[in-house]
């Protein structure tokens, strides 16, 4: 038993600390706390205060949603009516479609990700969101996935060369166990993904797409299943 932390998690409780306050602080499971702290019982006011800022936070909470689910919506607008110029760029379509295909496209985490093993197309996406995009050199990242049969650093470099981005930007490279035994495509180079950590371009993108389907009148034209 972690007597030292349970001492410490004893007074906190006692001064009116929730659960999650102490985790906090102690880095210690909820489930320790349970077992630590069944028998501290706090006064009303005590508990009085911890509902108040347990509300307080919940507010908050409710308010940081409402100004996100706004700003992406102001942004999401923004890149619909941007689009209309943006047509007229050679580039901007087939980088659309192809982002549209194999980009990722969860609203979860709204992490730009285009992954591909074709380095004619990852070339042309990192064009694509260079100048379409104007995505700044320090904000990108690239991660490759490869075989344990081939060489991590040859590929590393191969894939810098093609990005134009330095292998400090790079993330660790995944390297998968193969069963090919002593069979190897020299030809093959892993897999490469271009990832930007920008919420605003996630939400551009999905407004350029948003253009793209009205004007050839595509969103209210799918079947229901």
């Amino acid at each position: 038993m972690k007597l030292k932390e349970k001492m410490q998690a004893i007074c906190l409780r006692k001064t009116g600390k929730s659960y999650g306050e102490i985790i906090k602080i102690l880095n210690v499971s909820k489930s320790s706390l349970s077992l630590w702290l069944r028998e501290i019982e706090l006064s009303v006011e005590q508990i009085s205060a911890l509902r108040g800022r347990q509300r307080s936070g919940h507010g908050g909470g409710l308010a940081n949603k409402r100004k996100r689910i706004k700003r992406t919506k102001e942004i999401i607008t923004v890149a619909e009516k941007e689009a209309q110029e943006l047509f007229l760029k050679p580039m901007f379509l087939p980088g659309l479609m192809l982002y549209w295909a194999e980009g990722d496209k969860s609203e979860v985490f709204e992490e730009v990700k285009f992954s591909n093993s074709d380095p004619l197309m990852i070339k042309f996406m990192m064009r694509w969101f260079r100048e379409i995009g104007k995505v700044p050199e320090y904000k990108f990242r690239i991660a490759i996935h490869i075989h344990e049969l081939h060489c991590k650093k040859d590929i590393e470099k191969y894939w810098s060369e093609i990005t134009g981005i330095p292998l400090p930007q790079f993330v660790k490279t995944q390297i998968k166990p193969t069963s090919l035994g002593h069979r190897r495509n020299i030809l093959y180079n892993g897999t490469c993904s271009i990832i930007v950590h920008n919420r605003d371009l996630f939400r551009r993108i999905k407004g350029w797409k948003n253009a793209f389907l009205s004007e050839f009148s595509l969103i209210n034209n799918v079947p229901v299943a």
